[in-house]
């Protein structure tokens, strides 16, 4: 069998697959299902400094490629995830999780960032700069190089444990945006996050979701996020987490060739609860199927 751990951030994962947060919950929920200690590791559902009930439904419709979400962040807030889900998720998962974070202000990323890092469960924080800037009029702080920078500055001086800033898709030049975060002091980007998308019902002649727009995610986005992830993993010098659209081994495969150093699943979780296992489990096969016998050795394959 190929040789399939590989090394992020400082720590070693038993091999590169990692569920992506917001599709495999706080991880005890999957484990009523196989023994999820088989993945590399997951991140856990995007928390928020206060608890968050989310946006009004339908939040979640299918379209043919994937699929349209705007839950909205819905979490018990970050309080709550220390005392009661991570304890729930140390009885069945003996592996370092990484924690996502999101937040509306600086200040929050700060506070939410500096509680989690203090929890010996977590191994990285995965700092979701998608979210709107509720004072600085409602941009993500991911579409600006400055206001990206300004979050990374801020969550570093509070933290000790490796921060992978998760990049958002929908903006001119990704490659700005990383290199400003790398600039800023993050220990790795993580990317792509969902894309804005909508789709109209013919019957009703309304948005299928009741936010009208969503996170556009499935396989038919996996171009784009491969295409940014070869950009962006070429331009910095910091360890890249690739997803978007990622549904089997051959996939994961192609994000490490573009510069990934691990591979998030997303949406294929909510298709099939288990996608990471199957994954994990075929991926000795592919490997020998071209050749590779470590996969260290194909990060950045492609030149």
């Amino acid at each position: 069998m190929g040789k399939m751990k590989v090394n992020l951030c400082g720590i070693e994962l038993d091999n590169p697959v990692i569920p992506a947060s917001g599709t495999f919950g706080f991880g005890y929920e999957f484990a009523e299902l196989y023994d999820i200690n088989v993945l590399g590791t997951f991140s856990f559902k995007g928390t928020t400094k206060e608890a968050r009930f989310g946006n009004p439904t339908p939040r979640i419709a299918e379209c043919e490629g994937g699929m349209i979400n705007a839950v909205g962040l819905q979490n018990p807030g970050v309080d709550r995830v220390i005392s009661e889900e991570l304890p729930k998720l140390k009885k069945c998962f003996n592996k370092k999780v990484m924690a996502n974070v999101s937040g509306f202000s600086v200040d929050e990323y700060v506070h939410t960032c500096a509680l989690l890092d203090k929890c010996e469960q977590v191994g990285w924080l995965e700092v979701n700069i998608s979210c709107p800037n509720v004072h600085g009029g409602g941009m993500s702080f991911g579409t600006s190089p400055e206001a990206a920078a300004e979050v990374v500055r801020a969550v570093k001086a509070v933290t000790v444990k490796p921060v992978i800033v998760k990049l958002s898709p929908n903006v001119t030049d990704i490659v700005a945006i990383a290199k400003a975060c790398e600039n800023a002091g993050a220990d790795g980007i993580s990317l792509i996050n969902t894309m804005l998308g909508m789709r109209i019902d013919l019957r009703t002649k309304k948005p299928v979701i009741a936010n009208k727009m969503g996170g556009f995610s499935g396989k038919a986005i996996f171009p784009v996020a491969l295409r940014m992830v070869y950009q962006v993993a070429h331009a910095v010098n910091l360890p890249v987490v690739g997803m978007g659209g990622v549904s089997c081994a051959e996939d994961v495969i192609e994000m490490m060739l573009a510069g990934a150093v691990a591979v998030e699943v997303g949406a294929q979780n909510l298709i099939d609860p288990y996608a990471c296992k199957k994954i994990i489990e075929d991926l000795p096969r592919v490997m020998k199927k071209y050749g590779i016998e470590n996969l260290n050795d194909i990060i950045g394959g492609v030149l």
